[in-house]
């Protein structure tokens, strides 16, 4: 499985480069940014179209990594409470399993084969 994941990362980084030089002229296009709002006039330097998508591929990567470590921890966590609770019902069953045999007085065996009923003088 993980040949097959190292596989496929080098494949998707071959496309991108093939993607890149085949691509270049419209890549290297430079662009800029503004934002015109009534308290901020802003614009930013000539910024190329590859530099903008790699960074945004890679803020991309940042956000999915976070969510994926927070999923990872609220997992950690439900193991850790799942793996205590089995070792609480382990504990339990082995305690149980540890009690003496015990029989309990069910009755008194006149009740499997009655006899008269004494006499009361």
């Amino acid at each position: 499985m993980k040949q097959i994941k190292v596989l496929v990362v080098i494949l998707f980084l071959l496309l991108i480069v093939v993607l890149s030089v085949q691509n270049y002229a419209a890549l290297a296009t430079k662009i800029n940014f503004k934002a015109n709002l009534l308290f901020l006039n802003y614009q930013t330097a000539d910024l190329s179209i590859f530099l903008i998508a790699v960074v945004a591929f890679l803020f991309g990567v940042a956000v999915i990594w976070l969510f994926g470590l927070s999923e990872r921890l609220s997992f950690k966590r439900q193991i850790k409470a799942l793996t205590k609770d089995v070792k609480n019902n382990e504990m339990e069953l082995n305690s149980l399993r540890n009690l003496p045999v015990v029989t309990e007085d069910m009755g008194s065996t006149d009740d499997v084969n009655p006899a008269s009923p004494p006499v009361n003088a």
